[in-house]
């Protein structure tokens, strides 16, 4: 049975900490592809992107280029209603059918989290998880499976490269013109300098 991983997220913009995500994941849980899914909307996460649906879709897919295991997916930004993930892994499922193990990959704070998102059981139901070591974050799995009762099964915890990167940290910097070089792929800096994207109004 082959084994695929799903990446979702803002990606606003998409940065080498993701991409190194994906790729522990993909080594680590002996994944054939991951398909790297930006949301269009994030239930847990209020405010506006500083870039629309399509420039973030085309950051992923510059990001993704190099790497044949990496796949790019729209499917969220089509569908435009709120980014629930158990709604993205069924269609998932669908999509691929039941030759295919689906697991979903997280940091260890959205981990922590999971309990409160919608259909919280069904996910761990339809996925296993592959949950990535962030910096700073300590992982209670007792707890967790408290919370969340089948959890710990379902979840394989990886050491991952623990790059502290975040978007919110890259648009701050580009908005007071410091560097982002080596923290992002050089197409995606390219291209937010070509779009002009997250400089102060």
């Amino acid at each position: 049975m082959q084994r695929v991983g799903i990446l979702g997220g803002t990606f606003d913009p998409i940065h080498y900490g993701h991409l190194a995500i994906a790729e522990e994941a993909r080594w680590a849980a002996g994944l054939t592809r991951v398909y790297l899914a930006p949301a269009a909307h994030q239930p847990l996460k209020h405010g506006r992107h500083a870039a629309s649906a399509q420039q973030r879709m085309h950051m992923v897919r510059l990001a993704c280029a190099n790497n044949a295991a990496f796949v790019p997916s729209d499917f969220d930004l089509r569908r435009g209603s709120p980014s629930y993930t158990v709604d993205t892994l069924r269609t998932f499922q669908l999509m691929l059918g039941d030759a295919v193990e689906l697991w979903f990959i997280l940091g260890y704070d959205a981990l922590m989290s999971l309990p409160q998102w919608f259909a919280a059981p069904q996910i761990i139901k339809l996925a296993k998880l592959a949950a990535i070591a962030r910096p700073g974050i300590v992982l209670n799995m007792a707890v967790l499976e408290q919370q969340l009762p089948g959890v710990v099964a379902q979840t394989q915890i990886i050491d991952g490269p623990h790059l502290d990167i975040s978007s919110t940290a890259l648009r701050q910097r580009i908005a007071a013109h410091q560097p982002i070089r080596y923290q992002v792929p050089d197409a995606v800096l390219e291209y937010i300098t070509r779009e002009q994207l997250y400089l102060s109004s």
